[in-house]
């Protein structure tokens, strides 16, 4: 049955091919993904899947079901197809929407015998502002056992950890007056958020290694003669375990508060993203390994132990999941770089749809067919988020 599944999706391969390239010719960002979205959309309606459009209240977002029985497995395969402004798709995501729906269709037609249920999501602005947080908030991905994404890379692999991360957009209001004539009846702002960002150097030396803060000035709030008004910062706090971030955040503010105590300043924090780091589930990473090694793959390794910050990381939270990377541009290239766009047309991406979607279809195949695979996937998954 396995081989039928992989020759089924070989003779989607022109279609997927053809998928891909024209959502590489036409770049679209953040929730903007008509074209991409539209495109998946149409693909999985003509083939028998029932369609919701805008879910989870994203207007590129979308929903694509089939139900093969009752009370089967119900296997979630997200995709993403937002590009990155200014670049295009230097991240690969124009082959994740072709290698899901491909997967979902070859599924379908051939598997008959077994009850199961296909959940294909559309997922946008993974770049930007993490369509997935928004799509969790409003009750998405609930409906699925398990949650599989691709994505290109220079090697294939799956992730460990990635980065939990919180970006915090933090304003401070003083009060205005002349620099010269009347210093004293001025508050600074600025002032304020130069205090935060040396008190988050102090800080740096008492967080663990895997901690990462950044920032920078939005709005030094005017002219060097004028007590600024107002001043705006930019943050970023990650950290590969997620009970570290809750702490680091927790400082973060106190140190906001101290700034503006200091200074006779008043402050507004606004949450501008948060996302959870991933709950590696090994079962499901060792499967999906081995599948990959009976098939073949080019330049396997092993497991990613760490990686950025992904809106991914948050469903994992919810339900198991993991996301398997696919090799299609040379070891060490990194993302977000004219390599990944370069090759985002080649042979090897040609190659990298052919190999994720036979690599995920026969996951999917044994997660269905053997019931023990899914329960140990979540007795695991249980365990580790205290959920048994």
């Amino acid at each position: 049955m396995k081989e039928i599944l992989l020759k089924k999706f070989e003779s989607l391969e022109p279609q997927l091919q053809n998928m891909a390239n024209f959502i590489f010719d036409n770049p679209e960002f953040g929730l903007k993904e008509f074209k991409a979205s539209n495109l998946l959309i149409n693909y999985l309606e003509e083939n028998g899947f029932i369609i919701e459009k805008g879910v989870g209240g994203l207007e590129t977002a979308f929903r694509a079901i089939y139900e093969q029985g009752t009370d089967g497995p119900s296997i979630g395969v997200l995709v993403e197809y937002d590009a990155i402004e200014g670049i295009g798709h230097a991240c690969g995501h124009h082959m994740q929407g072709p290698i899901g729906v491909g997967v979902a269709v070859a599924l379908k037609e051939v598997l008959k015998n077994e009850n199961y249920k296909l959940v294909v999501y559309g997922t946008p602005a993974e770049e930007t502002t993490g369509g997935k947080l928004t799509m969790l908030k409003n009750g998405c991905f609930k409906d699925i056992d398990v949650a599989l994404m691709t994505h290109g890379g220079p090697n294939t692999t799956t992730d460990i950890k990635s980065l939990a991360m919180c970006k915090l957009t933090v304003t401070f209001n003083g009060i205005k007056s002349h620099a010269a004539l009347k210093p004293e009846s001025g508050r600074s702002a600025f002032d304020a958020l130069l205090l935060t960002f040396n008190a988050i150097e102090f800080m740096r030396e008492h967080v663990p290694d895997d901690v990462r803060m950044h920032y920078t000035v939005l709005n030094a709030g005017g002219p060097a003669n004028v007590v600024p008004d107002k001043a705006i910062g930019n943050f970023y706090l990650r950290s590969y375990d997620n009970a570290t971030l809750v702490d680091c955040k927790e400082r973060f503010f106190n140190i906001i508060k101290g700034a503006s105590l200091m200074t006779g300043t008043t402050y507004d924090i606004h949450i501008d993203k948060e996302m959870g780091g991933k709950i590696p589930i090994l079962t499901l990473n060792d499967l999906i390994m081995k599948n990959a090694l009976e098939l073949n793959a080019p330049s396997m390794s092993p497991p990613r132990e760490k990686t950025g910050s992904t809106d991914f990381g948050s469903v994992m939270a919810i339900v198991p999941g993991t996301c398997l990377r696919i090799a299609f541009v040379p070891e060490g290239t990194a993302s977000h770089s004219d390599e990944y766009l370069k090759a985002g047309k080649s042979p090897e991406a040609y190659k990298a749809i052919d190999m994720g979607g036979k690599i995920l279809l026969s996951t999917i195949y044994e997660i269905i067919t053997d019931k023990e695979i899914l329960k140990s996937i979540k007795d695991e998954f249980e365990r580790k988020t205290n959920k048994k």
